[in-house]
């Protein structure tokens, strides 16, 4: 019994030992394969570094500083100066009408060659579109007006709406003149105050924007219009209009003749004739959407439609665009249509604007302001803008009283910031030179 006893003791113990090891050595062979993975990752996102430090150094290289397409394959070095791997990066540049660079890392071991980790990110340039609203003077947002998404001044904010994101100005304090109401007699006030809020959304001061890019970037859309895009000369008449058609094409015709309201302006344009709505124009002539989606203009332009895809509008030197009806989506606000606006002047809303009016565009007015005039007891229902608004001077749709009540314009005033635009503004805005992270997934392979 001794004897059977210990041979098959021997046995199970045997196996036991056999099994425990097996099992040891599996766990380690998985345990060095996760690692080989997670290096691999660490590897990838190495490549992603690279690559970012490289277009901050040439923006508008694409192709890894070769003549030729990729993968483009680099070496990894660890710490010690010892390659231990290497990542294969994909390079997809912007479209025409973006400025959002794909890249694509495959990161591996040497040791482990299957062990792939691939990481693909959005790169993108802060641009003005950033904000729903920004200006580069004062502002005054009224009881009126609905705030969603980031806001900014480089100068003193009275806020008396409602906010759900941060609403900034680049001051500590600032003298609030008497047009912004109530209260603002030359007086020193703090970056951001009034009867709105959240005031936990607040923060002042921080850093300003740079507006200087509008003009250099009107120049850009000029060159693309005159090549390859739509360019339009000086009308001999009174100006262009632009309709945007819901085929993905462009109706363009001169206004011959305008209608004249009498109102006042913040520039102190008292009692004077404004001569912003279109009274008759031509015939038209349609064009397709360029496929670089520039538009340019020469004269004053006035523009409306369904805009179907990408496109930007650049309105030349000492004219101003001018919203002359609705301007919506085909594809709605979750769609891949885009549209901006930059006006070398103002952007304005003329007198027979609709009573509820629908903007969906980034708008910049780079040497004047987004405003209507004022026209006494004209008043309008509602505006809502879907995108981004940037107005160097004063901003205004609505006109009110000391008081704060609403004596022209729109009663009610949405600005909603369309988060497409994040780092991706219509093609032709101005965007700064670093890029940053728009977005990071890992594809499964």
């Amino acid at each position: 019994m001794l004897l059977y006893v210990m041979v098959f003791g021997t046995l199970a113990f045997s196996l036991v030992v056999v099994a425990v090891s097996g099992y040891s050595f599996g766990e380690y062979k998985a345990a060095v394969h996760r690692g080989n993975r997670e290096t691999a990752l660490q590897i990838a996102e190495a490549g992603i570094n690279y690559y970012r430090w490289h277009l901050a150094h040439s923006p508008t290289d694409y192709k890894d500083g070769t003549n030729h397409d990729g993968p483009y394959v680099h070496d990894y070095i660890d710490g010690s100066g010892v390659s231990i791997g290497s990542y294969s990066l994909v390079i997809t540049p912007p479209s025409p009408t973006s400025s959002i660079v794909t890249v694509e890392s495959t990161g591996w071991l040497s040791v482990q060659t299957s062990s792939q980790r691939i990481v693909r990110v959005s790169l993108g340039r802060a641009a003005l579109t950033d904000y729903s609203f920004i200006s580069n003077t004062d502002v005054w947002i009224g009881n009126n007006t609905s705030v969603h998404g980031p806001m900014h001044s480089n100068s003193g904010i009275r806020f008396d709406g409602v906010a759900d994101a941060p609403i900034t100005s680049a001051v500590a304090t600032y003298i609030c003149k008497p047009l912004h109401g109530e209260g603002c007699n030359n007086e020193e006030k703090p970056g951001v105050w009034g009867q709105g809020g959240p005031e936990s959304y607040w923060s002042f001061p921080v850093p300003s924007e740079d507006f200087t890019g509008g003009t250099p970037s009107l120049t850009q859309i000029k060159d693309n219009a005159i090549n390859g895009g739509l360019y339009f000369s000086s009308s001999g008449e009174q100006g262009w209009r632009l309709k945007f058609n819901n085929t993905g094409t462009v109706t363009a015709s001169k206004v011959t003749a305008t209608k004249c309201y009498k109102g006042d302006d913040l520039n102190g344009a008292n009692n004077s004739w404004f001569c912003v709505d279109i009274k008759t124009e031509g015939s038209g002539t349609t064009y397709p959407l360029p496929a670089n989606g520039s538009l340019y203009v020469d004269d004053i332009t006035w523009i409306d439609g369904v805009v179907r895809g990408q496109a930007t509008v650049g309105v030349g030197t000492g004219k101003s665009a001018i919203i002359n009806d609705n301007i919506t989506y085909y594809n709605g606000a979750s769609g891949t249509d885009k549209f901006g606006i930059i006006a070398d002047q103002d952007i304005l809303i003329p007198h027979d604007s609709p009573d509820d009016l629908e903007v969906n565009a980034a708008l910049f007015a780079t040497n004047g302001s987004a405003k209507r005039y004022y026209y006494t007891g004209d008043h309008k229902d509602s505006l809502s803008i879907f995108g981004s608004v940037v107005s160097a001077g004063t901003m205004t749709w609505s006109w009110v009283s000391n008081g704060g009540a609403t004596v022209s314009g729109y009663d009610d005033i949405t600005l909603t910031y369309d988060s497409r635009l994040l780092s991706n503004p219509p093609g032709g805005f101005p965007v700064e030179s670093e890029t940053r992270l728009v977005s990071w997934e890992e594809v499964k392979n």
